[in-house]
This record gives C-alpha cells, structure tokens and sequence, in this order.
C-alpha cells in the first residue's frame, strides 16, 4: 500500500490510522475532516497531503493548505480523481455510505470503519474490495482461518449504564451516556453502545462479512476478548487483545502484519472473565435480533430511525429507552419494505427520517 485516503481523519479510528501510516511509510493523499480545523492542521503539516476536505465551507479559511474543499458531494469527487488504490473510510453515521459506495464502484479496497455502510446497504457492496477496521469482525476474522465454524459471538462492553439499575436509566441524560466504562470514542458511537444497537449493527456487518445467520453476542465487561468462534469439532477459541484499534488499522492497511502492534495481554493483571447475556430488558433494541438476521435488508430502517433518536435524545426531546420504543416502532412500520437497488435504499432511509421525527 503506498498511498491512502483517510475518510475522519480527526475521529479516533482517523488518528490511529495515521500513526499507523507513519509506521509502515504510506503515503497520506487525502485528508477528510469534520470541523476540528485546529487537530487537522497538525496532521497536515506532518502527513502533508495533496488535498484536503472539510464538512464546513465557513472553516476552510483556517485551514493551512492550498487545495481545501468541503462538503459531501466533494468527497465522492475527490475518491474519482485520487490515484490511491484504498479508502479508509472512517466517517460516522449514513454519510459513510456514498464514499464506500463511489470507492468500491472504481475497484478501489475499502478499510471501512464506517459501520453503517454496511448495515444500510450490505446487500449492495461488493465485499471482496472491503476490510473491516473493527476489534470484534477483525477477531473474528483472524479465528476462523478457514475452519468449518458452527457459530461466530462478538462481545459487548454493556456501555455506559450496564450496571445502572434500569429505572435509573429511564432517566439517563445525553451526558450520562456518554461516560462509557472502557474507551473513549465518538458521541454517536458511545450512545449506541449504550442502548446496544451499536452490537446490533455489529451482527449485521458480520453476516454480510462471514456469510452466516449463526452469530451472537454476550457481554464481556474487560473488552478483552473480542470474539469467539465455535467449530464443527466442538471446540471454541477467543480473541484475546487491548483495546487498541491499531492492530486492526495495520491489519486493514498492510495485509499481514508481523511485527508487534500492541503489548501483549497481560494475563494474571485481567483477572477472572465473566460472560453475561444481552437482556431485552436494559437493551430494548435486542428483541428484533432474530428477525433482523433472517431479514437484514431492514438494517437502513434501523439506522435512519437511530440516527433521528440520537438526535432526539441529545435535545433532550425523548428520553433514554424512548429511542429504542422509537426504532422498534419504525422497524414495525416499515417491515415490508425491501430495496431492490441504491436509489430505493435512499427512499427508504428518506421515509423513515420523516416518519420518525
């Protein structure tokens, strides 16, 4: 991999990627960022790319390059032009799906950290060009190593309320969610760890990614293990690492990866491992889990009424479990819909914004 677009360069996943790049001597062709101008100038004066893209067009005069452009139609142009042969593409929410789209139609390789790419559209993509860049899909991944697998789990955290009583959490505010046990990560991604639709998501991509209905998740509160695999023989063998994304990145941008990315786990300081189930109860969201794996065309309906509910949660006009009576309520709603092609997903994704605001 010589030269790579980064998609959230100023994201978590984004800041990985680089110290990553750096690492292995990738070259940096294109930055794309949100609006934290001040973290992006650092990158450009030590990654210095060729071209650079912000959301905010107001922004771009703060911005220390001679090429800056802005806005999401100016991403898909600036993947057609680059001469990179992959994306990363670490962007948040349904904005992601258009870039994974536009680099995948080119022949491009996608190390996508963009979950719902594959969540709205999976059906759509063309899987033999993507690399997940995730701890639980990359464990997966690194387990089967072309063994016949009975059954795949991933693990949760629990987010931030695992052990809240549940009729605190009915009060829980934004901020509360947003104080997750074990890693620091965007507002988005920590508030679905929390209601667990973050995992939902997570099962989802795993089925497009490994071909199989037959996967679970439980909650392991270390985030140590990451995955596990069950085979034909009887056997099951965990993934055991940091939390750490770095190694998934290397993973996703080197192909093979020889050389010590993180330290390795330190057995007797984890302590005992303990594995419990992911009750409907404190996660509402769980009781469409079956369903939706036999019907993961539904996976937009989830995500668009989600990201209304994010919304609704952060302006405090619902309250905590409320965003998952909202989801449940449009996965109900529209549970005959199915799109045939892209243009009939941005029409559902379209629909089910409206209904649920």
């Amino acid at each position: 991999m010589n030269s790579i677009v980064l998609l959230g360069s100023t994201g978590s996943i984004g800041v990985n990627t680089l110290i990553i790049a750096k690492r292995y001597n990738i070259r940096i062709e294109a930055l794309v960022a949100g609006s934290n101008i001040e973290l992006l100038n650092q990158q450009i004066a030590e990654h210095t790319p060729k071209t650079v893209l912000i959301a905010n067009h107001a922004d771009k005069h703060k911005v220390n390059h001679p090429d800056v452009r802005s806005g999401n139609e100016a991403i898909l142009t600036l993947i057609e032009e680059s001469s990179s042969p992959m994306v990363v593409n670490a962007l948040v929410g349904y904005t992601g799906l258009a870039p994974t789209l536009k680099a995948t139609s080119l022949g491009k390789r996608v190390a996508l950290a963009n979950k719902e790419s594959l969540v709205v559209a999976g059906e759509f993509i063309d899987m033999s060009l993507i690399t997940i860049i995730d701890s639980e899909h990359f464990g997966l991944w690194y387990l089967i190593n072309e063994r016949p697998v009975s059954k795949l789990y991933i693990t949760a955290s629990g987010g931030a309320f695992r052990d809240w009583e549940i009729e605190k959490m009915k009060d829980a505010k934004f901020s509360d969610a947003l104080k997750h046990p074990n890693w620091s990560m965007g507002n988005k991604i920590t508030i679905d760890s929390a209601t667990m639709t973050n995992k939902l998501f997570e099962l989802l991509e795993a089925k497009w990614l490994f071909g199989t209905s037959n996967i679970d998740a439980i909650i392991e509160k270390n985030s140590i293990i990451h995955a596990l695999c069950e085979f034909k023989d009887g056997s099951t063998t965990a993934h055991f690492a940091g939390v750490d994304m770095k190694l998934p990145i290397a993973f996703a941008l080197q192909g093979e990866v020889t050389d010590e990315i993180l330290p390795p786990t330190d057995l007797l300081s984890m302590g005992g491992l303990e594995f419990l189930p992911i009750k409907a109860s404190r996660y509402p969201i769980w009781t469409i889990k079956e369903d939706i794996l036999k019907n993961p065309h539904l996976g937009v309906v989830v995500n668009a009424a989600n990201e209304i509910a994010i919304e609704k949660f952060q302006k405090e006009q619902c309250r905590f479990f409320e965003m998952s009576e909202l989801i449940l309520d449009a996965y109900e709603k529209f549970s005959d819909v199915k799109a045939k092609n892209i243009d009939e997903i941005m029409q559902i994704d379209n629909e089910v914004r409206t209904y649920a605001k």
